[in-house]
């Protein structure tokens, strides 16, 4: 394991994992994207509106909320408290320190209204290892909010923003430089979903409206292995940094996983629905390309760029989240059983981990499929 001196001479080891000068650390490897440059951090009077306080849940569920907005809008209260962990990744000794929103991978998911206010609430606990801050691609201007929510260990920030643009958007962690993708593909990123205030409609203006909304995060990890091809441990948050840096070069994720584990979303911890509801999946990936797609099953309404201000497409077998934007399907269930729903590349799917059930509960209906006979002996 090299030493993070070796891979960022300019920035002192110490000062790397107590989160002082990550910045200046993005500009020691030629890239910074959050400038140190003076930003109007205005301290100006609220809009004089209602102020709703929401509650996070962690991942794949979401807040309650109304599909259609009630009123005119509103301040959303949220709080996140940034926490470094260890995570399994799989069971045979993966593991990471994460970087997380509020103790998950994603991070929880929030949901407004077109005109509605978010104003967050982001603190960072002084047993953090660094500094951190949070981009939001369904804000407007500062790099999404990155430049004015930089948050060293031991403090908190307030940033409020008007969410003018209907649609799911991934938010994440961006401090400059190569910070943005180590702390991503930490696990540092989350959706945020802005519904119009009139609710989700189809091509033809007509209302669309959902039984159960699930959010699924795609996350690329890069465990770094020791000589003898063992994942290695470490102590600390920021202590695998060199290491990861160079898994990360080779663009070759060791796991690609849902909500932050192989078989996060399996198993007992299946999705649930029953025959005749509608499910809503929003599916969220901060860093690389996905093809989702709902074997058994198909996306009756998909909003795939995640824009809610265009029409949906209808009767997709399988659809395209390019990276760094997440995307909504509809779909209402009319089989009983077990549906798989992956990253239709199948070897990201089934080798890599990016892999979900849906159990689904109801009555089978023979005319939309039937085994017309049992396998026998070729006659």
């Amino acid at each position: 394991m090299r030493d993070v001196t070796e891979i960022q001479p300019t920035v002192t080891r110490r000062a790397l994992l107590a989160g002082v000068g990550l910045a200046a650390a993005g500009a020691a490897a030629g890239s910074t994207l959050i400038s140190k440059q003076a930003v109007a951090t205005s301290t100006a009077k609220a809009p004089d509106l209602p102020r709703v306080r929401q509650t996070l849940v962690a991942p794949p569920f979401v807040p309650d909320h109304e599909q259609v907005a009630t009123g005119g809008p509103k301040i959303i209260e949220v709080e996140m408290v940034i926490e470094e962990k260890i995570i399994q990744v799989d069971n045979d000794g993966a593991e990471i320190w994460a970087l997380t929103f509020h103790g998950s991978v994603p991070g929880p998911f929030i949901v407004v209204h077109e005109g509605d206010y978010v104003e967050l609430t982001l603190k960072n606990p002084a047993s953090s290892a660094m500094e951190h801050n949070i981009d939001f691609h369904a804000s407007t201007g500062a790099m999404g909010g990155g430049e004015l929510t930089i948050v060293a260990p031991g403090e908190q920030v307030v940033l409020r923003f008007k969410a003018i643009k209907p649609g799911v958007f991934v938010y994440h962690c961006a401090p400059g430089g190569v910070m943005v993708p180590y702390h991503v593909t930490h696990g540092m990123n989350g959706a945020i979903m802005v519904l119009p205030r009139d609710g989700l409609k189809d091509r033809d203006g007509k209302r669309l409206s959902y039984d159960r909304l699930y959010y699924v995060g795609e996350q690329d990890f890069y465990l770094p292995k020791d000589e003898d091809g063992e994942y290695i441990k470490y102590e600390s948050a920021g202590e695998d940094y060199a290491d990861s840096i160079d898994v990360m070069k080779t663009l070759t994720p060791s796991h690609i996983v849902f909500n932050g584990a192989v078989g996060a979303l399996t198993g007992d911890n299946a999705l649930k629905a029953k025959v005749g509801e509608t499910v809503l999946i929003v599916h969220a990936q901060a860093n690389r390309d996905t093809r989702p797609h709902l074997i058994g099953g198909h996306g009756d309404y998909v909003w795939a760029s995640g824009s809610f201000s265009d029409p949906p497409e209808t009767g997709n077998e399988t659809w395209f989240i390019a990276g760094g934007a997440a995307g909504a399907a509809m779909y209402t269930f009319k089989q009983p059983g077990l549906y798989a729903y992956v990253n239709h590349n199948l070897i990201e799917a089934l080798i890599k981990g990016a892999a979900a059930h849906f159990h689904v509960e109801g009555e089978w209906d023979d005319d939309l499929m039937t085994q017309v006979s049992k396998p026998e002996p070729i006659k």
